[in-house]
């Protein structure tokens, strides 16, 4: 479930015109797809996605905010493979 939540998270974020969005909309975005999980399991994913160089992470009053880089585009575009994140798929 955590390879496929980080997957779906950066899937959302390179959906987004600018490529960012804030935890509780992130989380809103798993719900969809059925990975109904808590805003501290969201942090986590984007922590280890921010350890994988796949987002950057910013906070606004106390709320993260992920950005997609370049290596999460490259993962989500199949140039390249993230250890941790399951592989886009079509069905997503």
């Amino acid at each position: 479930v955590d390879e496929r939540g980080r997957m779906v998270i950066l899937q959302v974020l390179t959906a987004e015109v600018n490529g960012h969005l804030r935890e509780e909309l992130l989380q809103k975005a798993l719900d969809i797809y059925l990975i109904k999980r808590s805003i501290e399991w969201v942090r986590t994913q984007l922590i280890r996605l921010e350890e994988l160089g796949a987002v950057t992470i910013t906070e606004d009053e106390g709320k993260m905010i992920a950005g997609i880089t370049r290596a999460g585009r490259d993962h989500m575009e199949r140039r390249s493979r993230l250890a941790g994140v399951a592989a886009p798929d079509d069905k997503v």
